[in-house]
């Protein structure tokens, strides 16, 4: 059984946020082939500038029903998704729903077990946003007359659960998915520096909740997964989480792809969009440092939040670190790009020979901290330099002025030394752009490349090190450090001697490598990966039918 109608709604619709925003933009451009026009992707309206460069409004898309929904009392606009398939876009402005709050906790206490009366912070602007999201899916299917159609609702995170409750109760023909991301109380395990993985069979997750104060995002969380007809995670590393922390294991796993069509389709755009960004990277690097660069300067970079253990940026400074210590056959420039509090004053200002842009309280940053207590300055004879971008990379940040996107093709190589990645969409992103990765085995994305990468094609061993497996791993595209709760010194060793070892082959090795990434980016292309997502719709509708 398959849909004819999909709704979906995420935080992260027309609003770059995190990891989701690529998974759905790129996961756009199948279900349109798939269900032209019949995908209802539904997100936030938050951006009241008219500036929101992922969203175009239409005043004659969906015109009848918008009408029809300005009588029912919802503000909404209706357009496209700016991204290369330019699915429908509903934006929702969700404030007023604010005054139906408290009887909206209280009921979902009711029938559906939901605890809001911990909640704080940002639990009940997404608690009213989902809410919301469920109230214009039920007048896009009335007013359309979806009654008879097979119909499936989407979910994504518990940012958007009170929206499957409503559906559940309101829609009862409609299917619906719920799909976690990561799970809230494993983040916030991870994130508080608790050992996830050495002790996790002894957590429990309503007890780490009352523990962490997550109480209601957990439960709402927990009770979607629960009440959800069919129940989705990204990867076999998250399932487990979900069956331990959240106790109800996934119905169906699916994993994250990626889109070729953000991808220049040419050897010769690809060489024109990487030369151009490899000048924009090397002029940012040489105005921070304030000197030119070697011609042959080796171009890494890490991204992603700023989750400092998580996303293992502790990781690869410290790397970093034993890279200058062991010496390199050549300059290497790390770039770590992750937004953090900057000032909008002094966009061009540097601090300290390290930032692209001006930190506002630089001395509470642990990246300048970190830096300074290792004694790495950037001066002119250190081998490795660090350049930090701490900015949103959407082409306007005011110094570099190009997309993450648009940058990443100038790199020679990215690391994402993650602790916490139920999948990452970072590593995936690199290797699609030909940009060779080292990721970790706590990485969905990671475990899965183990998979299917193809073998390295040479084993002699690099030049400067006597080194482990890893050696010569990265020339398959991937390299994948195990990584547990207790070997942090053996990882920091490994990722240096893996950037050493690629800083010290030829070009000819490099552009080999750059392609045996882009064979294994192929096998992770939604084309191959949309099955588990019609497997889990047929789940859903199949569910339904038999509960109906």
């Amino acid at each position: 059984m398959q849909p004819e109608y999909i709704f979906e709604t995420s935080w992260e619709v027309c609003q770059k946020i995190g990891g989701i925003y690529a998974v759905l933009s790129t996961r756009a451009a199948i279900m349109q082939q798939e269900h032209k026009d019949k995908v209802f992707f539904i997100g936030p309206d938050i951006d009241k500038s008219g500036n929101n460069q992922y969203f175009k409004e239409s005043k004659t898309l969906l015109a009848d029903w918008k009408r029809q929904a300005q009588k029912e009392g919802l503000q909404v606009r209706t357009g496209r998704w700016l991204v290369p398939s330019k699915p429908i876009a509903v934006l929702v402005d969700f404030r007023d729903f604010y005054r139906q709050k408290d009887s909206v906790f209280y009921h979902n206490w009711e029938r559906f077990s939901v605890n809001s009366i911990a909640a704080y912070g940002d639990y009940d602007e997404s608690a009213v946003f989902g809410y919301a999201t469920g109230v214009v899916m039920e007048s896009i299917y009335r007013f359309y007359h979806m009654e008879d159609k097979p119909v499936v609702a989407h979910f994504n995170e518990w940012m958007t659960s009170f929206g499957l409750f409503y559906v559940k109760e309101h829609l009862p023909r409609v299917g619906t998915l719920f799909t976690t991301h990561a799970t809230s109380i494993g983040r916030s395990i991870a994130g508080n520096g608790k050992p996830l993985y050495d002790y996790f069979a002894g957590y429990n997750g309503d007890q780490m909740a009352q523990e962490l104060n997550m109480v209601s995002k957990h439960s709402t969380e927990k009770q979607a997964a629960h009440f959800a007809d069919c129940f989705t995670t990204v990867s076999e590393i998250t399932n487990r989480e979900c069956r331990q922390l959240l106790e109800k294991p996934a119905d169906v796993v699916t994993p994250n792809g990626f889109e070729s069509e953000f991808v220049p389709r040419t050897a010769a755009a690809l060489s024109s969009k990487r030369a151009k960004a490899r000048e924009c990277l090397r002029q940012t690097a040489e105005r921070v440092l304030g000197y030119k660069l070697d011609k042959d300067a080796l171009l890494i970079a890490t991204s992603g939040r700023y989750e400092w253990k998580n996303k293992g940026i502790d990781i690869y400074l410290e790397s970093l670190r034993r890279l200058q210590e062991h010496g390199v056959s050549k300059q290497v420039v790390a770039f770590i790009m992750v937004p953090a509090w900057i000032s909008a004053e002094s966009n061009a200002e540097p601090q300290q020979h390290v930032t692209t842009h001006r930190l506002r309280e630089p001395q509470n940053d642990p990246v300048l901290n970190t830096m300074h207590w290792y004694g790495m300055n950037n001066g002119g004879t250190e081998k490795v330099k660090i350049i930090f971008i701490p900015s949103y990379l959407k082409g306007d940040d005011g110094v570099l002025n190009m997309s993450y996107y648009d940058l990443l093709p100038g790199l020679d190589l990215t690391v994402f030394p993650s602790y916490y990645e139920p999948w990452g969409y970072t590593p995936l992103e690199s290797v699609a752009f030909h940009v060779p990765t080292v990721t970790t085995s706590l990485a969905g994305f990671g475990q899965w490349a183990k998979e299917h990468r193809g073998k390295p094609h040479r084993e002699q061993d690099p030049l400067l090190f006597n080194l482990s497996r890893e050696k010569t791993e990265i020339e398959s595209g991937v390299a994948v450090v195990e990584r547990t709760d207790s070997n942090r010194d053996e990882i920091c060793r490994k990722i240096a001697e893996i950037i050493a070892g690629y800083a010290a082959l030829d070009e000819t090795d490099h552009a080999e490598a750059r392609e045996a990434a882009a064979r294994l980016a192929e096998k992770a292309e939604w084309r191959h990966f949309f099955e588990y997502y019609r497997l889990a719709y047929s789940f859903a509708l199949r569910n339904k039918q038999s509960a109906v």
